[in-house]
């Protein structure tokens, strides 16, 4: 959305304060074969970008899982979560104490959650963090001329490029692998989740002896939602030249700068 007061985006709105709001999605946590919290009455907290949690009122909690545990200085009890002969500890917790802008999720309780096994939103696992319904992934198909290079080398160039704009992020290239230099890539072991894409996997780029590490990925099997991507290559903008309509582009300063 563009940037006039009543127009911001998600982020910059997270960065005003933390927002709490009902969630009317179906939401359920699994851990260790069992779920432990199901419920259609969620809260969504909002505390920055990418810092999002669900809430759940304690009638929506298996309590017979949580042992109760230490109190922090923020106010936080934690309890451990047990099912069967495993334990997460301090992996739950409620605030018995909120500070004022969280006084909305006093009495409900949240999951640490790389803690858990698996999140559901519905019936769709959900990965890394809840889907922040202020953040926009658009996947639109481009005939755009898209040249990558980097050392002055050509490493892919496409006129059917997927651009991918994402809140918050620069426009992301997609390139279909036909026309990527795939004998100047080597796979690698890096892998990342995005709750709005999926899985990805990575290639380094090796160029006159050197090895530029992660510098390419794709999502070999992404979300239904992503699908338009799936075996596409994108660069990091950041890290190489990249020419749209000829026109070199400006590299983006991100966390990945």
């Amino acid at each position: 959305m563009a940037g006039s007061e009543t127009t911001k985006s998600g982020s910059e709105l997270l960065s005003i304060q933390p927002i709490v709001e009902p969630s009317k999605r179906w939401i359920r946590v699994r851990f260790n074969g069992e779920i432990t919290a199901d419920s259609k009455r969620t809260l969504l907290l909002r505390e920055s970008a990418g810092r999002l949690a669900y809430y759940f009122p304690e009638e929506d909690i298996l309590m017979k899982h949580l042992e109760p545990g230490r109190s922090g200085s923020d106010g936080r009890h934690y309890f451990d979560v047990r099912v069967g002969d495993r334990i997460a500890e301090a992996a739950a917790w409620i605030y018995s104490d909120p500070p004022p802008a969280l006084v909305g999720i006093k009495g409900y309780f949240t999951f640490h959650w790389r803690k858990m096994d698996h999140w559901y939103e519905e019936d769709e696992e959900v990965f890394v963090h809840p889907r922040d319904p202020y953040h926009r992934v658009d996947l639109i198909g481009s005939s755009r001329h898209v040249r990558v290079e980097l050392k002055g080398v050509i490493l892919a160039e496409s006129r059917q490029p997927t651009i991918v704009y994402e809140t918050s992020l620069p426009p992301r290239y997609y390139i279909p692998i036909g026309d990527v230099r795939m004998d100047l890539m080597e796979t690698t072991r890096a892998k990342t989740m995005c709750p709005y894409k999926g899985e990805a996997s990575y290639w380094s780029i090796n160029l006159a002896g050197e090895s530029y590490r992660n510098l390419v990925w794709a999502y070999k099997d992404p979300i239904a939602e992503a699908a338009k991507i799936k075996g596409m290559l994108c660069f990091f903008n950041e890290k190489i030249d990249l020419y749209v309509d000829d026109e070199l582009q400006e590299r983006p300063l991100t966390p990945w700068s």
